[in-house]
């Protein structure tokens, strides 16, 4: 038998919908170039590619975080733009500038065929945590959500907008829709895969939902996010599942019925309140510190997560950043965080 029970996971116990005094916390982005130690293995591996398929680097630089704050839970060091790869599309990064892949308009030169075979390293990551994390330390993975993979894809980068993706879908519904199709398909794979290896929870990134409203939103945010979820359970797979609709413009109490989600992650913008309301009480929320109030630091973090710790006291919350920690954070403004979270009274 295992000696990770579900009972020594304070994560767990709160996205079963319980209430902690003092709740569990992680970071998105929390193995990253904040520290010195993910730095030296990040230059040891040589480019980023070759991090993300290296089981054993992986390994260490989510392990990272967890030796230097033992953070309640541990997150999967991959990318979401792997999917991509994994199904033909050219993949590469530049250096300081970020992602580029091979522009495309439709999902005539991608195939499944061999998706799980290029992404076998990154199951043997998470078979790998699933051992040496502490046996209190829960293991998510994670995938980013079609629309926002697609808008990487389409565009070939990082746009501000999304204007690309937004071109397409409006100019050749039925070319898009064979991207999202793809994305939705390959997503239940990777994520199923990632729950057979070991994870334990699974998180959806929708990092760029700020750029759909109406019927665009539900068309290319809500359904293909709901197909996932729903794919996954019909595989029988039963790990709580985060989704994160970053800056979101829509009631999120809908968007949570829609989707079937066990948690909502909310981004800096997000009024817990008003969130709360509209989800209910039973809703797991996840977030929402601001990562440059970590940079900060000082009294100015100590308020805001004081602020966060009233507004969610006696709610199943998680807490965490609104969107990923920042590469200019000082590791001790994190310590302090750690502090500040722990610390708090029941």
């Amino acid at each position: 038998m295992s000696s990770k029970q579900p009972s020594q996971k304070k994560l767990l116990r709160v996205l079963s919908s319980q209430s902690e005094p003092i709740p569990p916390i992680w970071l998105m982005r929390q193995a990253g170039r904040y520290l010195p130690e993910y730095r030296a293995t990040r230059e040891q591996a040589g480019g980023f590619l070759d991090l993300c398929y290296n089981p054993t680097q992986a390994e260490e630089v989510t392990l990272q975080p967890i030796r230097r704050y033992a953070f309640d839970a541990s997150i999967l060091f991959a990318d979401i733009l792997l999917i991509p790869q994994a199904l033909g599309q050219k993949l590469w990064f530049e250096t300081g500038e970020g992602p580029r892949l091979t522009p495309i308009e439709n999902a005539d030169t991608l195939s499944r065929d061999n998706a799980l075979t290029h992404l076998a390293p990154i199951f043997d990551t998470v078979a790998r945590l699933s051992k040496s994390l502490p046996a209190e330390t829960t293991l998510i993975g994670f995938a980013g959500a079609p629309w926002t993979v697609a808008s990487y894809m389409v565009a070939g980068r990082g746009t501000p907008d999304q204007a690309p993706a937004l071109d397409l879908a409006a100019r050749d519904a039925a070319a898009f829709q064979s991207i999202i199709d793809m994305l939705v398909a390959a997503s239940i794979d990777y994520l199923a895969a990632q729950a057979d290896a070991g994870a334990e929870v699974l998180q959806l990134f929708e990092s760029w939902a700020a750029s759909l409203e109406g019927d665009d939103f539900e068309r290319w945010c809500v359904a293909p996010v709901a197909a996932i979820i729903k794919g996954l359970r019909a595989r029988g797979v039963n790990v709580p599942i985060i989704a994160f609709p970053r800056a979101a413009k829509t009631h999120m109490g809908d968007y949570c019925a829609a989707v079937q989600c066990d948690a909502l992650g909310l981004d800096t913008s997000a009024n817990i309140d008003a969130v709360r309301a509209q989800v209910g009480d039973d809703m797991v929320l996840q977030g929402n510190l601001d990562p440059q109030v970590l940079v900060a630091g000082g009294a100015r973090l100590d308020v805001a997560v004081r602020e966060i710790l009233a507004k969610t006291k006696n709610t199943p919350h998680i807490f965490n950043l609104g969107h990923g920690i920042v590469p200019q954070t000082p590791p001790e403004n994190v310590t302090r965080l750690i502090e500040l979270i722990r610390g708090a009274p029941a």
